[in-house]
């Protein structure tokens, strides 16, 4: 059968060395698991014919030996009875039969190692998919965490782009604020001069201007004047 002409491969397979050597082992290993899994369908359903044929084999040689063991029995009553002719010819049978014998053991043999190698391939893989199934557990789990890593890596490296864009924006703020100032300090440069004195004037001259309104006041009121001008009477209109 095509999966005994793999028995060698099969058993001497080093389930972690494979995983080892795949280069992608996340997408990889489920394919192969697949690959494993269809091995020991097969080795099951395989398993079955080649544990008939053990069986039928052994019942074979068990049948045969009973057929050897009953034509030695029978060579010896005819030697009892003193028969020799008989026993020849129950002697002859024996031979026969175990000539047959051999065949058959040969051939039980030969079912009874396949057996066992079908048995030795089903815990070989059944072994090697716990294996691989727990690896890919702990292989998935460690992409997951290096994706996650490498998306933690993108933002920082946006954060980073970020703060540098924005040091950026700060330093043309300072430049325009830097241009403003000197633009505000040419303005002040290139304006007239300030005449001190015309200022004080100015300023003096509304403080006399305030005297002598004060001191107006002050006169009318002594002299009974009413600082306001008077609304006309009836009288006065008439």
């Amino acid at each position: 059968m095509s999966i005994l002409s793999r028995f060698s491969d099969i058993i001497s397979s080093n389930i972690n060395a494979v995983i080892d050597r795949m280069e992608d082992p996340e997408k990889m290993i489920d394919q192969y698991l697949r690959n494993m899994m269809d091995d020991l369908a097969e080795v099951k359903r395989s398993t079955a014919g080649i544990m008939a044929e053990e069986a039928r084999a052994k019942r074979e040689v068990d049948q045969n030996e009973a057929q050897v063991n009953k034509y030695a029995e029978l060579t010896k009553k005819a030697l009892e009875a003193g028969n020799d002719d008989d026993a020849r010819i129950f002697l002859s049978k024996k031979q026969e039969t175990e000539n047959v014998g051999s065949g058959l053991a040969t051939s039980y043999a030969s079912a009874h190692e396949n057996a066992m190698k079908m048995r030795q391939m089903h815990d070989k893989l059944a072994n090697d998919i716990e294996v691989l199934k727990n690896r890919r557990a702990m292989i998935k789990g460690k992409m997951s965490v290096a994706k996650t890593q490498e998306t933690l890596n993108t933002v920082t490296d946006s954060i980073s782009k970020t703060k540098g864009a924005m040091g950026s924006f700060q330093r043309m703020e300072d430049k325009a604020n830097r241009k403003l100032d000197e633009a505000n300090a040419m303005n002040e440069l290139n304006s007239a001069p300030i005449d001190e004195a015309k200022k004080l004037e100015e300023k003096y001259a509304s403080q006399t201007s305030a005297a002598v309104e004060d001191e107006l006041e002050r006169m009318k009121k002594d002299m009974g004047l009413s600082s306001t001008k008077e609304e006309p009477t009836d009288s006065d209109e008439q």
